[in-house]
């Protein structure tokens, strides 16, 4: 992002308001998402997320400073992963899968909530809002604080190691193939980073992510309709 900003690819009001959109997420959004993991594994029964201080929502118990620097920079982060111990649950596979889909969870709700500001600024604000002189740097903000996190919840969903998807996955294979994937993991993340590079996941990430935003959209500007806000102006 700030390197998108510095080679002209971005005017200074789209890096700015892209640039708080990130900094909310860094500071709010990345806490919530490990915090879901932390919670949802103690709600199954492992009391060690606690002791190790991650069911907090703190951000200085979640955020990863490279993970935070790269999502500035780049558009793309991490936070310190929260440590999960199994043992204590009744089902491992079953818990670990429950716990890793916590995480994605937590960026759709966080989206979810950006939609229904952002719309319902829109539909209480009427006509008059669109020719506000600030409505250019409220359109950008949510726009991307919204896209942002339906990102991180498609690109982790992704079945492989060391992504939540993964975790979901293993839920449903054999120990000795997860024992066998996990031998390679580093690779794997090696093979996404240069998948990325090279545009390859950027369609089915894309339509994924189209996907899931038209449906916030749609439950988001549903509801507030039912509160009175108007969205008949919107093409």
């Amino acid at each position: 992002m700030l390197f998108s900003l510095i080679r002209g690819q971005l005017d200074f009001q789209t890096a700015l308001m892209e640039i708080l959109a990130v900094l909310l997420i860094i500071f709010l959004i990345l806490p919530f998402h490990e915090w879901a993991h932390a919670f949802t594994a103690s709600l199954l029964g492992d009391k060690s997320v606690k002791y190790r201080g991650r069911l907090s929502l703190n951000p200085l118990s979640h955020i990863d400073p490279m993970g935070a620097l790269c999502l500035l920079l780049i558009g793309f982060g991490w936070a310190k992963p929260v440590p999960i111990d199994s043992r204590y649950f009744k089902n491992p596979k079953i818990g670990m899968a429950i716990t890793a889909l916590a995480g994605p969870i937590a960026n759709i709700v966080a989206a979810f909530a950006g939609c229904l500001v952002f719309y319902g600024i829109i539909g209480f604000g009427g006509y008059n809002l669109l020719f506000n002189e600030y409505w250019g740097y409220i359109n950008i903000f949510f726009s991307y604080y919204i896209t942002c996190n339906i990102y991180l919840a498609v690109f982790n969903l992704i079945p492989v190691p060391p992504l939540d998807g993964s975790k979901i996955l293993f839920a449903f294979l054999p120990d000795r193939i997860i024992y066998q994937i996990n031998r390679y993991q580093q690779y794997f993340t090696l093979i996404i980073f240069v998948l990325l590079f090279l545009g390859i996941l950027s369609g089915p990430l894309a339509f994924l992510e189209n996907g899931i935003l038209s449906l916030l959209k749609n439950a988001s500007t549903g509801i507030l309709s039912l509160f009175g806000a108007n969205f008949n102006f919107i093409a």
